[in-house]
């Protein structure tokens, strides 16, 4: 029974590697950032902390709108149309780059809200210049979204993966030089840091374009634009994909982003300990983004060809091997709990050794709490994956909406606030929401897969 679906693992594994180690790349320039700036002290990793979280709701919305160019670019391949891949890419490059500018002037326009969130002075004044360079760094990065969404669509997943790997080498070594201010360079200290990131994405971006424009199958793809003429048409579609994508998204990453501002409330310890349990559960959930994309590649090329039957069965394959991989690493959280916040911060230091002791002790709590949620978070981005190939959008943005902000982050808010549980109530509501969000986009899936095989039936009978 479970061969027709384990001997998918190779493949699915196989095509997602790449996207995993993409994803990862993101995470590492956060991961990147942290250590070097959590030696700095604790107040600067709340900083970053708190800068960031501004940057990772708009990075949601602007990568989750972007995802919309991968279904349709797979299911044009699958369908042997290279120029409606061609014109995906066009316009879904346009509207990415609009959308990046857009949410940079937004950034900067709601600033002065740090002043109103009750957070530690000390973060917030670290944290405004910060803002300013990685809130810009995110046209780079949405623009470079909108090459990798169309690569991946074509199943090529290698490709983004090398750029990422590039820009992170470019990362840390400009984090070196400048937030340490090594040889002879100026000691900026989180400046620095964002620095590195702004550079790193405007090397990824180019990369990126240079790789797949000296690729003979790829050149005629990523050449030859004419942005004077743009169809509404696609356009529209465009749009009606990606903007429930985004939504979807969006909910999810701001109420881990909720997170971030209810444990500042609790204390500039209870947000460096939520930062760094949210950096490394957020290294694992890319492994579940990978795989959801691999999901979505493949459940598109299965929609272009109409094969429903093995459009579910395929899924289901990439379910079951992002269930295992879970469970692995929820077991790893629960055995190196203690070690893993540890890489963050100095313990030998001694002026701040009672903070860091302290955060270490929260982080290690919260990391029991997302060995568990590590598998409700996997499966609902592989889910969320499948459907985003049936391009079915507008239901799961509901259904991510309910679990995320009607069940998860009231349970977080009450629980972190009112009782003595604290930052670690914060994660039992994460917990609900993530895993309201996997029962239900399964259900869903369930629903539209098998409704999709029966008309397909009923379509061969009568034909």
């Amino acid at each position: 029974m479970l061969e027709k679906y384990t001997k998918e693992f190779r493949y699915n594994l196989t095509l997602s590697f790449p996207v995993i180690l993409g994803m990862l790349g993101h995470s590492f320039v956060a991961f990147a950032d942290n250590i070097m700036v959590g030696q700095l002290g604790t107040a600067e990793l709340a900083a970053v902390s708190l800068g960031n979280s501004f940057v990772f709701i708009a990075m949601s919305l602007g990568i989750g709108f972007s995802t919309a160019i991968t279904p349709l670019v797979a299911e044009a391949d699958g369908a042997g149309n290279m120029s409606n891949a061609k014109s995906a890419l066009k316009h879904g490059l346009v509207l990415c780059t609009v959308l990046g500018l857009a949410l940079f002037g937004i950034i900067m326009i709601g600033k002065p809200l740090m002043y109103m969130m009750k957070q530690s002075p000390e973060v917030v004044a670290l944290a405004m210049p910060y803002l300013n360079l990685v809130a810009f760094s995110l046209v780079p990065l949405i623009i470079f979204q909108a090459f990798k969404q169309f690569s991946e669509g074509l199943s090529q997943t290698k490709y983004p993966m090398y750029a990422n790997i590039i820009a992170n080498v470019v990362n840390i070594v400009l984090n070196y030089l400048f937030i340490f201010g090594s040889f002879g360079f100026p000691k900026m200290g989180i400046i620095g840091a964002a620095i590195g990131t702004l550079v790193s994405r405007v090397v990824m971006v180019i990369l990126l374009w240079y790789l797949l424009k000296n690729k003979k199958k790829f050149h005629d793809y990523v050449t030859g634009f004419n942005f004077k003429s743009l169809e509404k048409k696609m356009m529209t579609k465009i749009v009606n994909l990606g903007f429930p994508s985004a939504l979807q998204m969006f909910f999810e990453v701001a109420i881990f982003t909720s997170a971030v501002w209810i444990s500042g409330v609790l204390g500039k310890n209870s947000q460096a300990a939520n930062q760094i349990a949210l950096n490394l559960s957020s290294m694992t959930f890319m492994v579940g983004m990978g795989l959801g994309v691999a999901a979505m590649i493949r459940v598109g090329n299965q929609k272009g060809l109409n094969n429903f039957k093995e459009l579910r069965r395929i899924a289901k394959s990439i379910f079951l091997l992002t269930l295992f991989l879970e469970i692995l690493f929820a077991t790893l959280f629960i055995l190196f709990k203690n070690w893993l916040p540890s890489i963050y911060l100095d313990v030998n230091e001694a002026v701040n050794m009672a903070d860091n002791m302290e955060v270490i002790s929260i982080a290690s709590q919260l990391l029991l709490v997302a060995a568990v949620f590590q598998i409700s978070d996997g499966l609902q981005v592989v889910v969320l994956g499948a459907l985003r190939g049936l391009q079915d959008v507008k239901i799961p943005t509901l259904l991510t909406f309910i679990a995320y902000w009607l069940i998860g982050f009231p349970i977080s808010f009450y629980l972190g606030i009112y009782t003595s549980l604290g930052s670690i109530g914060i994660w039992i509501g994460l917990l609900a929401g993530l895993t309201a969000s996997a029962i239900l986009l399964y259900i869903r899936f369930n629903y539209l897969t098998n409704k999709l095989i029966r008309s397909s039936t009923i379509q061969a009978t009568t034909a």
